[in-house]
């Protein structure tokens, strides 16, 4: 069963492509710059404004979490202003409510 069957190799004619060279989207590095500038002087504005310094992680998360969400979208320097605002006010309530649960416990504790 030996049985060799030579088959001959036909090629088509080479075919070129073109490329556009151009795109119209912005180009992705400067927008992650401008983010992360925006980014920046939001979290420092909340920061100066806070009331206590223990509300620095709880709004830096916050707005690690806003950044994530909005960059996920079409228009990242958009969204994440007004994602910020609520993350934050978010982290602030939560800090407070900490704060209120610890003090009762403490009292709690000391009775």
């Amino acid at each position: 069963m030996n049985n060799k069957t030579t088959v001959a190799a036909r090629f088509a004619p080479e075919t070129r492509f073109t490329l556009p060279t151009a795109t119209n989207a912005p180009f992705r590095a400067n927008l992650e710059t401008e983010f992360e500038r925006l980014k920046s002087r939001l979290l420092a504005e909340t920061l100066d404004e806070a009331e206590q310094p223990g509300l620095n992680a709880p709004l830096r998360r916050a707005a690690n979490e806003a950044a994530a969400l909005a960059w996920v979208t079409f228009y990242p320097l958009l969204v994440f202003p007004a994602l910020f605002e609520e993350k934050s006010r978010a982290a602030v309530r939560q800090a407070a409510r900490q704060a209120r649960i610890y003090a009762n416990s403490r009292e709690i504790i000391a009775a």
